[in-house]
Order: structure tokens, then C-alpha cells, then sequence
């Protein structure tokens, strides 16, 4: 169970000025734990210590900061169980997949322990003419400094893990500002942080309201802004950041195609379209959103993956048999039900689903669906999925470009011509053969393109983006 009440951590220190901030089990709606709220002036102060602990953190040997990640792994495997009940309770997440997100950010923070210590540079050849005959160049990557990071609700552990782990491989001192919906997993985090010696300052994690926390944006001391969250508050970020350098991981509608050659394979494609579409109620920006069919094998596809999603177990996500639990609010859940009824309204059949109650909302599939309608066009972020059949293979292509988003889309297909094709052609940052686009392992690149957002997270490739590379030219005597 959870504590009664949890500090901030302003400048590696727990502190509790208030216990302002309410935090819900998702299922039941009742408050299950209180948290302290930081207000502007304390986003001020985990700033400035940031600043402060620049060089110290900088200064700190590669091995320093590999044991600091491994403490944390050692640590996250013994609090295994209460951080996953944590992740159940307060985003409602099902047991499981609160299991599998502890076991992910364990992962994360191996993987950065990894490449701690091999942050190397290169020598470069400049004798590329006469006139630089006698020079050679050497680069290495720098701390880029004091970072800003704001992370969702939907894997509260996990994407601050993201943003987190590599900016303590590298040296980045950091302010982390967790989904105020879901901070427990955070806060659980600078417990184990603050275990260790880490210099002063080095972190700060301060749950806030979105309406108070403009310094993680605005503050011209941030060198680096990491946001992971909605396209709208994304862009609007990234517009008012300033000179920062700014990453965005934003949504998408994610697009599987499944090839007329899978038939043989049904059971196993409906399986994995399945978990991809409603695990953790949808909620992931990679979930499985729009299911491209070839018409051939439409029928069979529409009728098996319907009977599966009926046999999906909703309710209590503490219960090991649930699949579908909760959405992050009842809000959220009325706005993906209004745009499911819009739908309706406008010519599509739901084929299984469609009833809500509270913030849980069925499993529903929907076909015939217009295009424009926002349950196709924009980020259901909830347990809908959209089948829809197509032609050829220039056809499906053209579908799931045919959206402003361009995280991952998946395909099924023993084709290897169409696998390189898709990998050509598709306007997305990754295309995942043989399974769902929501399929995901944390050292690889993630990131999209279009409104998905800007850079790539998986922690060699956070690296990049918190480090400058420096040269150093030099002539010959």
C-alpha cells in the first residue's frame, strides 16, 4: 500500500511543506495518498541548485556515475512489488502491466549504467587538403547542463525513467516535474536518489500543477527541455522554450497492417493486435489504433479479433485476471466515448463495446469508419480500435501515412519486398515487422515524426541530445 503522504525532492532532499496535492486510486476514485505540491518559488530553488551542481556533476568519473545507476537497480529490484502496487493504484494501470513497467524501468536504468562509461569521442583526419597538412581534430561529448524534464501519466515510472537515467549517465543535473495525476512512481525514485552522493543539487523532482510550473519552460537556466505528453501541449512548449534545446515524445494513432499472407498465422496476429490495441486500456501513444486489413482476409481477422477482445477481463486492476482497467479519469473516458458516438452518428458500427461507466470504458472495435472523424484522425488514447480493409500495398502505405502523427506502425507479412518497402515508405520514426507498433524495448531509438514530435529517447540516444560535442584542433609542432 501506499504511504498516507510523500514529500518533493527539492535539491536531492525530501521536503514537506504541504500535502496540497491529492492522488486517487484510479479505480475506486478514492484519495489513497496526499503529496506535497511545489509552488513556484521551490520550482525557483531546485533551478538554481541545478545550476549549482553543474560543474560538480560534471567533474563526476564515469564510474561514479555507474554506481549511482546500479544502486538505483539494486534498490528498484528490492521495492519490485511496491512500486508496481504504486503504478496499479495511482494510474490504474492492471497488476501485470504495472509488473512489466517495473521490470522496464529496471531495464532502462541497466542499460544507462552500461553506457556510462562509454561516452566516447573520435579522432578526426584533417589532412583532407595541403593547407591543413600537420593538423589532427579529437571531439568528446559535454554535460550540455541543467536539463528540464516533464513525463505523463500513462508509464509514470518508465518515461521519467527515460529522461532521468540518461542525464544521470552523462552528468546533467535535473528538475523533473511528474504527471500530477501520477507522482508516487517519481517520488519513489528521488528515495532511492537520494541513497546516494549525488552532489547537491544534482537533482529535484516537484509534482506541479500545469497552471504553476511555466519555469520548466520558460527559464532561459534550462539548456535542455524533455517533454513527454500530448501534441497540443508539446508544440506549445516547445514554442515558449526559448534558445533551450527541446525533445518532444508526443502522441500518435498508431497503424498495423496485416498482410492477405497471415492467414495461416490468424490466431497469433489477433493475439498480439489485441494486447497492442487495449493493454493498459489503451492508454500508450505507440497502442494500436488503426488495424489495415487486406480484404481478402478482412472477414476472418473482423470476426476472430472481435471474439477475442469480447473475452478481455475489465475491472479492478488489482485483480490478477483484469486486462482492462481504468482510464486515467472520467473525463478522459467521456471525451473517447463522445468521440466513439461521433463516429457513430456519422455511419461507423461498433462491432463489440461502446458502454461506459465512470473512467472504465469497454474494449470497443468500431469499422466503417470516416476518416476525419477524431476517434481516426487523432489520438484516441484509450481502449478503441478502428479495423479497416484495403486493396494492395500501395494502398495500405498510403492509409497509414495518411496522418498527421508518424510514431511506429506495424506489419504482419512474410513479404520481405514489402518489409523493406514499408521501412522506405512509411512516415514514421520506426516500422515493427511481425508485430504490433507498440512493441518496444528500451536501448533502441524511439521517437516520431510529423506531430509525434522531435529527437529520439532510448538512453544512447538521449545521450546525444544531452551532450555538446567539443573539438579540440591540433597542429603538429
Amino acid at each position: 500500500m501506499l504511504k498516507p503522504t510523500y514529500p518533493y525532492y527539492l535539491a536531492n532532499r525530501p521536503v514537506a511543506p504541504n500535502t496540497d496535492l491529492e492522488v486517487t486510486d484510479k479505480y475506486t476514485g478514492k484519495v489513497a495518498t496526499r503529496v506535497a505540491l511545489a509552488d513556484a518559488k521551490a520550482i525557483d530553488a531546485g533551478i538554481a541548485a541545478a545550476v549549482a551542481a553543474q560543474e560538480p556533476c560534471r567533474k563526476m568519473a564515469p564510474f561514479q556515475r555507474q554506481a549511482i545507476l546500479e544502486h538505483c537497480v539494486k534498490r528498484f529490484r528490492e521495492r519490485f512489488d511496491e512500486l508496481a502496487m504504486a503504478l496499479c493504484i495511482e494510474a490504474g494501470k492492471p497488476i501485470k502491466d504495472a509488473r512489466g513497467e517495473v521490470t522496464r524501468l529496471i531495464d532502462t536504468f541497466k542499460v544507462a549504467a552500461e553506457e556510462s562509461v562509454r561516452i566516447d569521442g573520435e579522432v578526426i583526419n584533417l589532412e583532407i587538403s595541403p593547407r591543413a597538412k600537420g593538423y589532427r581534430a579529437f571531439t568528446k561529448r559535454v554535460p550540455i547542463g541543467p536539463c528540464s524534464f516533464i513525463s505523463p501519466f500513462n508509464f509514470p515510472l518508465n518515461l521519467a525513467a527515460h529522461k532521468v537515467a540518461p542525464a544521470l549517465a552523462v552528468g546533467c543535473p535535473f528538475v523533473l516535474k511528474p504527471a500530477s495525476r501520477t507522482p508516487i512512481g517519481a517520488l519513489i525514485i528521488g528515495e532511492v536518489l537520494a541513497e546516494t552522493d549525488l552532489p547537491a543539487g544534482a537533482f529535484s523532482i516537484l509534482p506541479a500543477h500545469r497552471d504553476g510550473a511555466d519555469l520548466f519552460t520558460t527559464d532561459e537556466r534550462f539548456k535542455l527541455l524533455s517533454f513527454t505528453g500530448s501534441p497540443a501541449v508539446g508544440w506549445d512548449l516547445k514554442a515558449r522554450s526559448g534558445k533551450k534545446k527541446v525533445v518532444l515524445e508526443l502522441g500518435g494513432n498508431a497503424a498495423a497492417i496485416v498482410d492477405a499472407d497471415q492467414a495461416e498465422r490468424l490466431d497469433f496476429v489477433v493475439e498480439r493486435m489485441c494486447f497492442g490495441a487495449f493493454y493498459q486500456s489503451g492508454q500508450s501513444c505507440i497502442g494500436v489504433q488503426r488495424i489495415l486489413v487486406q480484404e481478402t482476409l478482412y472477414d476472418r481477422f473482423r470476426d476472430a479479433f472481435v471474439a477475442a477482445t469480447k473475452k478481455l477481463v475489465a475491472g479492478d486492476p488489482k485483480d490478477e485476471k483484469t486486462f482492462i482497467g481504468p482510464m486515467i479519469d472520467g473525463k478522459e473516458a467521456k471525451r473517447l466515448d463522445d468521440w466513439i458516438q461521433e463516429a457513430v452518428k456519422a455511419g461507423a458500427k461498433i462491432l463489440c463495446g461502446g458502454k461506459r461507466t465512470g473512467a472504465m470504458l469497454e474494449a470497443t472495435v468500431l469499422e466503417d469508419v470516416d476518416p476525419r472523424q477524431k476517434v481516426s484522425c487523432m489520438e484516441a488514447f484509450g481502449p478503441v480500435a478502428i479495423l479497416q480493409k484495403y486493396k494492395d500495398f500501395d494502398d495500405a502505405i498510403r492509409l497509414v501515412n495518411d496522418s498527421e502523427f508518424g510514431l511506429q506502425a506495424g506489419l504482419f507479412t512474410f513479404d520481405v519486398r514489402k518489409t523493406m518497402r514499408a521501412w522506405d515508405e512509411l512516415d514514421v520514426g520506426g516500422v515493427v515487422i511481425g508485430d504490433v507498433p507498440s512493441f518496444r524495448v528500451d536501448n533502441m531509438p524511439y521517437g516520431g515524426v510529423k506531430d509525434s514530435g522531435l529527437g529520439r529517447e532510448g538512453i544512447r540516444y538521449a545521450i546525444e541530445d544531452m551532450t555538446e560535442i567539443r573539438l579540440m584542433v591540433m597542429r603538429d609542432a
